[in-house]
């Protein structure tokens, strides 16, 4: 079981409340593609989706053909996902940008230590639509990819990266000691 706190109580509450939205944590099923290429790519027969909302990375994955593999979903909003598992492939879409500032290192660390094989992680930039409860934008970091890949690359070996229109995506590898 992990440790390192990644939430505070108050912001889990504030995320389980916005999930009551059938339109918020959905947005990882648009990047199924990319993971399909990916997972096979390195022959990944497991995914943690970690932040997975209403798993539909999950649903998009299986809509692309793609079934045969083991999903971990963890998301801190849903305490039933349990918590987070290593596998193949680790997907983190569009959750970074969630992260209270003080808990990212932990998610980070978080992120490394389940990934196996390879991570696919993307960061959208700027304001999200959605608003927290307390009045706040649901992005709470926005920031520029300048900022956030020295953080990455502290962590992980990027071996792609691409800009998006609202973001971008890396595709990386944990670090090893030695």
């Amino acid at each position: 079981m992990t440790i390192d706190v990644k939430i505070s109580p108050a912001y889990r509450t504030m995320q389980q409340e916005l999930h009551k939205n059938p339109a918020y944590g959905v947005a990882a099923g648009h990047m199924a593609p990319i993971v399909k290429t990916l997972m096979q790519r390195i022959g990944a027969k497991s995914l943690s989706d970690y932040g997975a909302g209403k798993c539909a990375l999950r649903r998009g994955l299986e809509q692309n053909g793609v079934t045969d593999f083991t999903y971990y979903p963890y998301d801190p909003a849903f305490p039933e996902y349990g918590e987070p598992k290593p596998a193949d492939l680790v997907c983190c879409i569009d959750v970074l940008e969630h992260i209270e500032m003080e808990f990212l290192p932990a998610v980070l660390q978080d992120l490394k230590r389940i990934t196996r094989n390879v991570g696919f992680f993307s960061v959208h930039d700027g304001p999200a639509t959605k608003m927290l409860p307390d009045g706040r934008n649901a992005h709470l970091i926005q920031q520029p990819d300048s900022w956030w890949l020295p953080k990455f690359w502290e962590l992980f070996q990027i071996n792609q990266f691409q800009r998006r229109s609202d973001g971008f995506w890396v595709i990386a590898e944990p670090r090893r000691a030695g």
